[in-house]
């Protein structure tokens, strides 16, 4: 254990590629090992965790905040467009 007046070395930086190399190995490894339900399994308990702490208005926030990202980088004629794909489809399965 360090004492408080002692000044540690800083480890590698967010970002430097030895890190980002170890990290991509130990995810590698993680994934060979327990395989993708595990991934599955983890994000859906980290879903349900998010919706009990923060609530409805969180996922209405970040939904807007990405409708909003949406609408800048590809404009209205792209929400159009889908809208009209959804309508179509809508009326094929009721034909």
């Amino acid at each position: 254990m360090t004492e408080p007046n002692q000044t540690r070395k800083p480890g590698p930086q967010k970002g430097d590629p030895r890190t980002v190399e170890a990290g991509r190995r130990g995810g590698a490894r993680v994934a060979a090992e327990r395989g993708p339900e595990y991934y599955r399994e983890i994000g859906r308990k980290g879903g349900k965790k998010t919706a009990e702490t923060k609530g409805p208005a969180f996922f209405a926030a970040i939904g807007k905040k990405g409708g909003d990202s949406v609408m800048h980088d590809r404009g209205a004629e792209f929400y159009a467009a889908i809208g009209k794909k959804g309508g179509a489809a809508e009326r094929r399965k009721r034909v």
